[in-house]
C-alpha cells in the first residue's frame, strides 16, 4: 500500500482502527456572516425572523445558510429569551370523550400561535406520579402547563416549576391557579327543567364518580332544579359503584345502574351524568321491555357525535371541548405574555340539545 493509501501518523481526520469517524463541525453563525458578507448580528436577525433587514440582505443570508446547510441553534435561543415556544399538558386519562377533544383542541390551537405541545402522561393517579410529571415537564423547559385532572391529585404539596403559569381544565384546584370548565351545574339544571317541563314529576340521576368535579356539579345541578321545583330528590345511583367500572364514566356502569331503576315503577326520567352512561342506561331499559321515551324519558350530558345516533336520538347537554381547550391556550399565552401566573375562572356555556330520547310521561 502506498503512503496516500495510508492513514497519516497523527493525523486527526482519519479513523483510528476502531473508532468511528469524527463528525463533521457543522456550519456556524460566522460562516454565514462571512460567506453572505454580512455581521453575525445581521445573521442572527434572519434566523430570529426580525423583519429590519434589507430584503436584498436577507436573501443573500438565506442562500448563504442553504449553500452551508445553517441550522439555528433553536434551544440556544429560547434559553436566551427565557422563551421555548412549548406548552406542557398533564393528563390522567385520554379514554374519555372530554380529555381527548379538549387536548386535541390545545394542541390545535398552540400550533396555530406557534407553539408546539408536549403531553405528560400519568399513568397511575397518584401524588407521586403527578409531581413527577411536573419535574419532568420543568426538566423538558415549556413557558406554561395545563393540567387535565381531578384537584384531589394537587392536595398536598407539589413542588411546581418555577414562575410557569398552571391553567387547569375543568377541575376543582380552589384558588390557586386559573381554570376554565363548563358550566356543569347550568347543564344539569336545564336537564331537569326539560323534563319536568315534559310533566315528569321527578328525575333520577345516575352519577358519575364522587371525587370528579363535573360529576359533582352535576349532581348538585340537579338536585337544586329538583328542590327548587318543589319535586322530590330521589337516590343518587352512582356510575362508580362496581369497583371493576374504569373511572365510573362507562357505558357499563350506566347499565347496571339502569338495571336497577328497571325496577323502579314509578321512574319515568332519568339525567346521565354523561353520554356513554345514558347508553348503557338504554340496554338495560330495553332487556326489561321498557322504551325510551314511552315509559322512559332519558338525558345525557356532554352531547358526543354519537349521541345524534343512538336509538333514538339522545337528548343531551352539549359542552363545547373545543372551546374549553382553546381558551386554556389563551389562559395560558395570556400569562406567559404578562409574565404574572393568575387564578380565578372562566366558564363555557353548557347547552340542551333536545331530540327523542325524552317525552310526557305515561303511567307504567
Amino acid at each position: 500500500m502506498s503512503s496516500t493509501q495510508m492513514p497519516q501518523a497523527g493525523s486527526h481526520d482519519a479513523a483510528r482502527p476502531g473508532m468511528p469517524a469524527r463528525r463533521k463541525r457543522g456550519a456556524s453563525m460566522g460562516d454565514v456572516a462571512r460567506l453572505a458578507q454580512v455581521s453575525s448580528q445581521t445573521v442572527s436577525r434572519v434566523s430570529n425572523g426580525i423583519t429590519n433587514v434589507a430584503p436584498e440582505t436577507r436573501q443573500r443570508v438565506l442562500a448563504a445558510m442553504a449553500e452551508l446547510g445553517y441550522r439555528p441553534n433553536s434551544a440556544a435561543r429560547a434559553l436566551k429569551r427565557g422563551e421555548f415556544r412549548t406548552l406542557g399538558v398533564i393528563t390522567v386519562t385520554l379514554s374519555t370523550v372530554g380529555n381527548a377533544r379538549t387536548l386535541e383542541a390545545i394542541s390545535d390551537s398552540a400550533a396555530e400561535q406557534g407553539y408546539a405541545v408536549t403531553l405528560m402522561p400519568v399513568a397511575v393517579p397518584t401524588r407521586d406520579q403527578v409531581q413527577g410529571a411536573f419535574t419532568r415537564l420543568g426538566e423538558l423547559t415549556v413557558d406554561a402547563i395545563v393540567l387535565m385532572m381531578e384537584g384531589h391529585l394537587l392536595d398536598v404539596d407539589v413542588s411546581l416549576p418555577r414562575n410557569v403559569p398552571v391553567v387547569v381544565a375543568d377541575a376543582d384546584v380552589g384558588e390557586q391557579f386559573m381554570i376554565v370548565g363548563s358550566a356543569h351545574e347550568h347543564g344539569a339544571r336545564a336537564a331537569v327543567e326539560h323534563l319536568l317541563g315534559l310533566g315528569h314529576r321527578t328525575v333520577w340521576h345516575v352519577a358519575g364518580p364522587d371525587d370528579a368535579y363535573a360529576a359533582k356539579a352535576r349532581e348538585a345541578g340537579w338536585s337544586a332544579a329538583l328542590r327548587e321545583a318543589g319535586a322530590r330528590v330521589p337516590p343518587v345511583l352512582r356510575g362508580e359503584w362496581s369497583a371493576d367500572i374504569t373511572g365510573g364514566w362507562s357505558a357499563e356502569s350506566g347499565y347496571r345502574a339502569g338495571r336497577l331503576l328497571a325496577g323502579e315503577p314509578h321512574c319515568t326520567a332519568v339525567f346521565a351524568a354523561n353520554d356513554q352512561m345514558a347508553l348503557g342506561l338504554y340496554r338495560a331499559l330495553q332487556e326489561r321491555g321498557l322504551r325510551v321515551p314511552q315509559d322512559v324519558s332519558v338525558v345525557g350530558f356532554d352531547d358526543i357525535p354519537e349521541a345524534a345516533m343512538y336509538p333514538p336520538p339522545l337528548t343531551t347537554v352539549r359542552q363545547d371541548f373545543d372551546e374549553i381547550g382553546r381558551r386554556c391556550v389563551a389562559v395560558a399565552l395570556h400569562q406567559i405574555a404578562a409574565q404574572s401566573p393568575e387564578a380565578g375562572r372562566t366558564s363555557v356555556d353548557t347547552v340542551l340539545v333536545p331530540r327523542a330520547s325524552t317525552a310526557p310521561p305515561r303511567d307504567r
